[in-house]
């Protein structure tokens, strides 16, 4: 019989499969294992250590083939985590107390996974699912235990934690979805996911609804609202098979959209851009239409290493982003390092709350040797089209004044080096705190844009952590305080006759463009699959109706109600 259950859907979209629980149970293989002597025990590990980081690099380099950057990143960091020394010792340790390979290596890799735990934040809770990740992978190796075949029908993976090895390692035709208990998106997992674009619940573990799906059992979810049903109906079925139709004739509406400009009936432009993490994601933004890049995520170019990127290397990448716009507008932002993303090279020490803490631009200001390069080589990548420097965290105008001294000082070296940069490069701000959007009447004197990153704008206002599933009713960027602030940074921009647009999740919402465009926003920037949604919204609506739909929004006073309200007259 049918029994549907709800999650929270992190990425969109319909799909039918056969559940497959993630995760192989060792306990079988561990009780039959027949341990050696302690050194023939050591070399084993150490043998499994030395395979399994070969097994990565390969897949490393199988993945940036395919021009899957943020998965080989991702893989990277796991390689690393083999090849720490730190690993090796604990292994070592472990085998002291008991001459088992496999078991040293579990133990070892649990140990070093509940430090992280125990440090009470979302990021590094994630980074302990790596950790065990790894460790299995060492022990399966010892064991010679070999992943589970696939068959022909599609899977939906599902597990309480989903190891990110278990998603890059499989054909991406083969996975339907994932059903993950963990409310975190910051998991790799939901990474590997979204760079898939393969439909995604998380948050299963609440009230244990995870507990009611067995493996075989035949699921539909949906990733849009976060409803799974279990083993559905025949009537459900076609219900669901008419609904994938419609998806997939509404895919190829959109794609009809992709060199139409978003313009209102009555002639108002909002520019449509895409958020991206390397510069090879600018050909798949340009096939949804995209009219630029409003957000290039330049930590990504920090990333999967176990070392400072030099100017080069960075100049490389940021030029290669720059030249595929064709002339259009690409904005990098400064590395957002902290907080979320921190970096095991910096030897930034782990903080209670690093999203309160030293990270982005507290860490560029300080870290001369880190930032110079950096504003060196956009400067340069400059030359090769228009290019714009978002500055992020920004919380008062002596940060952002410090950011353009060393701007010119970077294009003194320059000069002095003999390198061609560009000497009209755009300078703005990321508006995310309450702080910057509060001040931006005083700040609009000095930049040249803003963008909005309402991502941690709205958890900053609304002192609502954004990866907490048990108060994530209360993140709604619908909230009037937080939209209070985005009117008035938009009001502020236009009053100094500076642009303003949005980078954060909120743009991609095609409710939330038209209240965005009444607002006089002058960019939208998105993950690239959104960009025919919300175009089409705009193309549909005349900037009158939306100037009125706006005015009575102003004068709501629930979030809630707000977004009710905005899905019933759009």
């Amino acid at each position: 019989m049918a029994e549907t259950i709800r999650g929270k859907g992190v990425i969109s979209g319909i799909a039918v499969g056969k559940i497959m629980l993630a995760g192989q149970n060792l306990d079988g293989y561990l009780v039959n294992y027949q341990p050696e002597s302690k050194e023939t025990e050591q070399e084993k590990a150490t043998a499994a250590l030395t395979a399994v980081a070969e097994v990565l690099r390969e897949s490393i380099e199988r993945l940036q083939k395919q021009e899957m950057v943020e998965q080989a990143a991702i893989m990277e960091a796991h390689r690393m985590m083999v090849q720490d020394p730190m690993m090796a010792q604990k292994i070592e340790e472990k085998l002291d107390e008991n001459p088992s390979a496999p078991h040293a290596v579990l133990k070892a890799a649990e140990e070093q996974a509940q430090m992280f735990e125990a440090m009470d934040d979302e990021y590094f809770a994630a980074r302990a699912v790596d950790l065990r990740d790894v460790g299995k992978r060492v022990a399966k190796y010892i064991l010679g235990v070999k992943e589970p075949e696939i068959g022909d029908e599609k899977v939906i993976l599902c597990g309480r934690e989903i190891e990110p090895s278990v998603i890059a390692g499989m054909p991406t035709d083969k996975i339907a979805g994932v059903l993950l208990g963990s409310g975190s998106t910051t998991a790799h997992a939901v990474i590997i996911a979204k760079a898939r674009a393969i439909p995604t619940i998380v948050g299963l573990n609440k009230e244990d609804r995870i507990d009611k799906i067995a493996d075989g059992d035949h699921v539909v979810i949906d990733g849009e609202v976060g409803q799974i049903v279990i083993n559905p109906s025949e009537a459900e079925m076609a219900e669901y098979n008419e609904k994938i139709k419609k998806q997939q004739e509404m895919a190829a509406h959109y794609a009809q959209l992709k060199d139409l400009p978003a313009v209102t009936t009555d002639g108002v432009k909002v520019d449509l851009m895409a958020n991206i993490g390397t510069h090879m994601d600018v050909d798949n933004a340009l096939t949804y239409g995209a009219e630029g890049v409003g957000l290039f995520r330049s930590e990504f170019v920090f990333m999967g290493r176990q070392d400072i990127p030099n100017e080069e290397d960075q100049f490389k990448a940021y030029k290669e982003a720059v030249e595929k716009c064709g002339g259009n507008l690409c904005v990098i932002r400064t590395m957002d390092i902290g907080g979320d993303k921190p970096l095991p090279y910096l030897n930034i020490p782990a903080e209670e709350n690093p999203f309160l803490g030293y990270r982005a631009v507290r860490i560029s200001l300080q870290r001369r040797d880190l930032f110079m390069p950096q504003l060196k080589a956009i400067l340069r990548a400059g030359k090769f089209g228009k290019v714009g420097i978002m500055v992020p965290m920004v919380i008062n105008v002596a940060e952002f004044k410090k950011v353009k001294e060393l701007i010119e000082e970077a294009k003194v070296e320059l000069t002095h080096e003999g390198k061609a940069f560009a000497d009209d490069v755009q300078v703005g701000i990321m508006v995310e705190t309450p702080a910057a959007a509060v001040m931006t009447p005083v700040l609009a004197k000095y930049v040249d844009f803003f963008s909005i990153g309402t991502n941690d704008l709205v958890q900053y206002t609304l002192a609502c952590d954004r990866g907490n599933a048990s108060i994530s009713y209360l993140y709604n960027h619908f909230n009037p305080a937080v939209l209070q602030l985005i009117q008035r940074t938009i009001t502020s921009a236009r009053e100094n006759g500076i642009w303003a647009g949005m980078c954060g999740e909120m743009a991609s919402d095609p409710n939330a463009a038209v209240l965005l465009m009444a607002m006089g926003i002058s960019e939208l920037s998105m993950s690239a699959p959104s960009i025919p949604r919300v175009k089409e919204k705009i193309r549909n609506i005349s900037s009158i109706k939306a100037k009125e739909i706006l005015a009575d929004v102003m004068k709501m006073e629930d979030g809630d109600e707000i977004k009710a309200y905005l899905a019933k007259v759009l």
